[in-house]
This record gives structure tokens, sequence and C-alpha cells, in this order.
């Protein structure tokens, strides 16, 4: 088990983590992202100047996150919109390239919708392509503002449930910068503890098995001089039952009409934990990340993924063990194993303390409480 004490020291703040950006060098528009899967062991730029190598990177989780995808599902219209691809191709691919993260679908309707529209008003195939630009830079800048309002509404929440700081925060996979426009959901709210000299711990879930814990969130833990401890998965228990544990923090993919979480998977096993301990189990996620049209749970489409992520170190990444470098395929299990890789689990609202969101916090969770907190906001009710 990996500890980094830092002992939450606050000081000079590392550069900003920017997880894409919109270019425009001389041979045409380009989107170029992180490659989160060569993290934390290199830092590399992948440079995407069409759809096809987008949607690549997207089912490959170079990048991934649910606000982060639907910020590049944006870009992505506005893209194929800049170098004349045909723009409902386009959107199409984007929007099925994964199923269970909301906010993809969310973004690229967005961008579509405004290149659409100012087809209509006559503005021709450039001022189409800058309407999509404007909507997906709109949608960059507007999840920067909801990040910054989910850390202030979470780290009030977590002051008013658990007096006196201090706060011992378990989270599970990414929350940060990489999967947002701004600095994350569910780990912002732990940086904003941070900043206050209000975080003891940070308990870091490794997040089996592409280890999006480990790689991402511990990289971007220690940017920020963060004191954080990395475990594996299934060593979460014994934390609670050692009493080491005052919340649970966790980011979602898509949030049902009832109040279902739907998340990476190892989510719902610690809400099971942390209902059990009577330690408090708090969702962070954007409104876009609320599905009114998926009713509960049960509607959420899981995305499966391949059995090698399981059965061999993969994801781009390299790993060490006892003495052999892994990864890009070295096999864990015996030839023709098979393997159960759901990319996410489903939490029921019963389990759920409270969902923080930029217009507030809903708690106890319930489907008409998130309607009305949908209804503020003119980004969570665009179908």
């Amino acid at each position: 088990m990996a500890d980094h004490d830092a002992h939450s020291t606050v000081g000079a703040e590392p550069p900003a983590l920017p997880s894409l950006r919109w270019e425009e060098p001389p041979e045409g528009p380009v989107l170029v992202l992180i490659d989160q899967t060569r993290l934390p062991v290199e830092e590399v730029e992948l440079v995407c100047t069409d759809v096809p190598a987008l949607v690549r990177a997207i089912q490959s989780l170079a990048v991934r996150g649910a606000p982060l995808l639907g910020i590049a599902g944006a870009y992505g219209v506005a893209l194929a919109a800049r170098r004349g691809f045909d723009v409902d191709e386009a959107a199409a691919q984007l929007a099925g390239a994964r199923p269970t993260a909301v906010n993809l679908g969310y973004g690229v309707r967005r961008a579509a919708g405004a290149h659409a529209a100012a087809l209509e008003k006559g503005l021709g195939q450039d001022g189409a392509a800058q309407a999509a630009l404007d909507a997906a830079l709109e949608l960059h800048r507007a999840d920067a503002a909801a990040s910054a309002a989910m850390a202030r509404h979470g780290l009030a929440l977590l002051d008013e449930l658990l007096p006196g700081g201090s706060h011992r925060i378990l989270t599970h996979c990414n929350t940060g910068a990489l999967v947002s426009g701004g600095e994350g959901t569910a780990f912002a709210v732990a940086l904003a503890a941070h900043r206050k000299g209000r975080l003891r711990r940070l308990w870091v879930d490794e997040t089996r098995p592409l280890l999006q814990g480990a790689r991402l969130t511990a990289y971007e833990a220690a940017r920020h001089s963060m004191a954080y401890t990395l475990l594996t998965d299934n060593a979460a228990g014994s934390l609670f039952a050692a009493g080491e544990v005052d919340a649970v923090l966790i980011g979602a993919d898509r949030i049902a009409a009832d109040g279902s979480v739907a998340n990476k998977v190892g989510s719902y096993p610690l809400a099971v934990l942390a209902k059990y301990h009577h330690v408090p189990f708090i969702v962070v996620a954007p409104l876009t990340t609320v599905d009114l049209a998926t009713p509960d749970g049960a509607a959420i489409e899981v995305e499966q993924r391949p059995g090698t992520e399981v059965t061999e170190f993969t994801g781009g990444f390299s790993v060490t063990a006892a003495g052999v470098e892994g990864g890009g395929g070295q096999p864990v299990a015996p030839l023709g194993t098979q393997a159960y890789n759901p990319a996410f689990d489903v939490t029921p609202p019963e389990l759920v303390t409270a969902i923080v969101t930029e217009e507030g916090v809903v708690s106890p969770v319930a489907g008409a409480a998130l309607a009305e907190l949908c209804a503020r906001s003119p980004q969570a009710t665009m179908s």
C-alpha cells in the first residue's frame, strides 16, 4: 500500500491540467488530448484531426470521465464541421462511442443542434461550423464553472455532516481535472478540503481492472501535495471496519430520474459498506449527468468492456510485477479464461446520502428533488 504523507501542505498551486484543448494550427483545427492511458509514467498528448481518431481515443479510455466526454463530444462535432465532414454521421459515431456516460450524447447533441440551427438561419457551412465550435467552447466554460460550484457545495456539506474538519475521504476511480473542464467532481471537493486545511487523508481506491485510481487520482493528488494513501479495492472493507473512513465521495456517469447512480464498477460495494458502517456516501456530478429520460437504475445500459482488460495487463500503461515488465497484453490468467468486465455498476438511491450538483445538494435523494434542480438549469433539460 502506497502512502504519501504530505500533511495536506497548502502552498504554491501546480500548473493547471488541461485535459483537452482546441487548437487551430495552419494545417487545420485539431483537438489535443492528454493520453490518460499513458499516465502516470509519461505525459503524452494525442492530436485528433478527425472524428474517427477521437472515437478511438474515447473507446480506448485515452479520454474519459463523464463531463469531459461531453466536452469532447461537442468538440468532435465542431471538428467535423470545420473540416468539412458529414456532421450527422460524425455525431452518430461520437454518441455511440460509449453507451453509459450520458454527458457524451448531451455534448454531441448540443453542438450538432447549434450547427443545424445555424444552417436553418442561412448562415452557411462556415457559420454553422462556428456555431458548433461556440457551443463546445461554452460547454467547456460551463463545466469549469460547475466544477467550482460543486466543490463549494460539497465542502459545505462535508462540514455540515462532519463538523470539526480533519476529513478522511475515500474515493473511487478518477474524478479530478482529468474528467472535467475544471478541477473535477468528487476530487474537486476533496481538493477544496485540502486547500482549507480540512483534509486529513484521501483514501484512493486502486480501481481495477484499469487502475484509474492508482494511475490518475494518485497522480492528481500528488500534483497538489495532498495526503493520500492508495489501497486495493478489496481492502476498503477493512478501512471501514477500522473506523478510518469519514465519508465516501464518488462521481457519476449517469444518474437516473429516481436517483440511481451509475458509476465506475466497484462503487456499489462501497455504498453497501458505507451504509452498514453509517458513513456518508456522497455523489458529486453536474446536472448534465442527470438523465430524466432514464426512469431508474434498471433502465441504465451498462457498458461491457473487453475481457482482456481482466485477463491481461492492458490499457497502454506499464505494470511491473515481480520484476517483470507487463502491460500491453501481459497475461495474468490462463489462456481462454472468460472474464466478467462491466465498466460500471448501479447504486440505488436509498444507499446514497446526497447528490451534490452545481445548483445545490439533493438529500435525501428522491426523483422529485432531482427534477426540481434540473428545472433550474437549461443545460440539464436539453433533450
